[in-house]
């Protein structure tokens, strides 16, 4: 199997895992990410095959989206193990899978170029326009408010505050991980990136405050 098969092998496992998920990580997501990843890896100077096939992937192992951490892992390792016979680069792609959370705070570093490229255009995809609506997307899917001025932001710090969906709200979600992304960009040029998607994100929120607050004393 060449280059080629292999990332459309991997498109197909994606869309089949991920195509009818409704809380914004669903293939379109996938696809951006992976055509961002593509972009840096080029900047960069990054196997692009390996940045592709990791973006592919890596939320099919998401344990947002699977029984377990471990279960998701283990389904991406089963398939990689089907149709990639390079150990290495099974290994390299699992690690950059495992490895690239937020997880509340920030998550492990990188310990290899290409996991900071896909980890850079998986933040980026959660930042600016397309993070907005993403996370009203998956709030809404979790249940929860799009804003609640008695609700403060939570500290995200904590693994086990980040992984409760059924607390807080929407709005506060910026405070507590998406204005965080943009200083915790890895390559020079996904910081670029990110600049622009951090600064919409605060126009956004201040026109969001200012329409919530119309007319009151």
């Amino acid at each position: 199997m060449n280059d080629t098969e292999l990332i459309t092998a991997a498109e197909h496992f994606a869309q089949e895992q991920l195509g009818q998920d409704t809380t914004g990580h669903d293939w379109f997501h996938l696809s951006r990410v992976r055509n961002t990843a593509a972009l840096i890896a080029g900047m960069e100077g990054a196997n692009v095959v390996i940045c592709t096939i990791a973006a592919l992937l890596h939320d099919v192992a998401d344990e947002k989206l699977n029984p377990s951490k471990e279960a998701g892992l283990l389904k991406v390792s089963d398939w990689l193990d089907g149709h990639l016979p390079d150990e290495a680069a099974r290994k390299h792609i699992m690690e950059i899978i495992a490895t690239m959370s937020f997880s509340g705070g920030g998550g492990e570093p990188m310990s290899t170029l290409e996991g900071q490229v896909v980890q850079d255009a998986d933040r980026l995809d959660a930042l600016g326009a397309i993070g907005i609506t993403r996370t009203m997307v998956f709030s809404g899917a979790k249940g929860r408010p799009v804003y609640d001025p008695a609700i403060p932001p939570r500290d995200e710090s904590l693994q086990q505050e980040y992984r409760d969906y059924s607390k807080g709200t929407a709005v506060n979600h910026f405070y507590e991980k998406l204005l965080k992304l943009k200083d915790l960009m890895n390559t020079a040029y996904g910081k670029q990136l990110a600049e622009e998607r951090h600064q919409f994100m605060l126009s956004f929120l201040e026109q969001f405050y200012k329409e919530w607050n119309q007319g009151a004393e």
